[in-house]
């Protein structure tokens, strides 16, 4: 007789079953009721139907976050892209203290992120920063000075891009794995082809690690999508909402004004935004992306 060893693997995971319903599908679900209801925290949920979702459209707060949101998630991911994969393609090269090197680029991405903020946040100030003295050591005598970087719309996302840029180290280890499963064979024939670095890059290692930067791409999307801590820390969505997120919009409609509603339902929007915009990029993959074997 066959013994049937489900029952003991659920056993197992039921821890995961457990953390699962409690922190991802029961939240989920009460998110999705409270966006269709008007609920301020301190009093019983009211059904009100579509009204929170119809209140969007002339919410003109809404299409500035939504802005600044996808502002910031276009130029991190970008920026973030193809530092980490020239990082990652630099380390891939042998050299003396290679591990260190490694190491050093991903021990940033372990630091809490609340230090790390509040210590940009010092390092970016226009009058004792250390960004601002470095630059207007090394450059001011040609006349340049470093800016006001929380003064000004355009430097203050500028600041926070950078910022970002801090914890690319998982993402150039993804990448660092990538790059080793590439066949050595590919490019010892490019080279007898007469391929220079360059066309080697571009022709084989970027087609042949494509399935990372995809990977890594998704990732991106989803966290920057989210981003909350370092703009509230650095800038608090200044100046003039040039850096006031999607999160801190839906933090702020929850817990500053107890519009716990409307609050749900923006939720359930950014995640429907998440959710389409990494399908569209699979989509897009699905042309672009090379998978050996497939």
């Amino acid at each position: 007789m066959k013994h049937d060893s489900t029952p003991v693997g659920l056993l197992w995971i039921s821890p995961w079953i457990v953390g699962f319903l409690l922190f991802t599908v029961i939240p989920v679900s009460m998110g999705l009721w409270y966006g269709f209801t008007d609920y301020t925290l301190l009093e019983k949920p009211i059904p009100v139907g579509l009204a929170n979702y119809a209140r969007m459209l002339q919410d003109d707060v809404l299409l500035t976050v939504l802005w600044n949101t996808a502002l910031f998630a276009g130029a991190s991911i970008v920026i973030g892209s193809i530092l980490s994969i020239a990082l990652a393609v630099l380390l891939s090269k042998p050299a003396r203290f290679q591990s260190f090197w490694r190491a050093a680029v991903f021990a940033p991405s372990v630091l809490p992120v609340v230090a790390v903020a509040v210590i940009f946040k010092l390092g970016y100030d226009a009058d004792t920063g250390m960004v601002n003295s470095a630059i207007n050591t090394t450059v001011g005598w040609a006349g340049l000075q470093g800016p006001n970087w929380f003064g000004s719309r355009f430097w203050a996302m500028s600041a926070l891009v950078l910022m970002s840029l801090w914890a690319v180290g998982p993402a150039v280890v993804i990448y660092l794995a990538g790059l080793r499963d590439v066949p050595r064979q590919l490019y010892e024939a490019a080279a007898i082809d007469g391929f220079g670095r360059w066309n080697r890059f571009v022709h084989i290692t970027l087609p042949m690690i494509s399935p990372v930067i995809l990977f890594n791409v998704i990732i991106g999307i989803i966290n920057a999508m989210q981003v909350f801590a370092i703009p509230v820390i650095m800038t608090g969505g200044g100046p003039d909402r040039a850096t006031y997120f999607y999160s801190m919009y839906i933090y702020d409609q929850a817990f500053s004004y107890g519009d716990m509603g409307y609050a749900s339902a923006l939720g359930v929007v950014q995640f429907t935004i998440i959710l389409v915009l990494t399908l569209l990029i699979l989509l897009i993959g699905r042309r672009y992306v090379y998978y050996r074997g497939a």
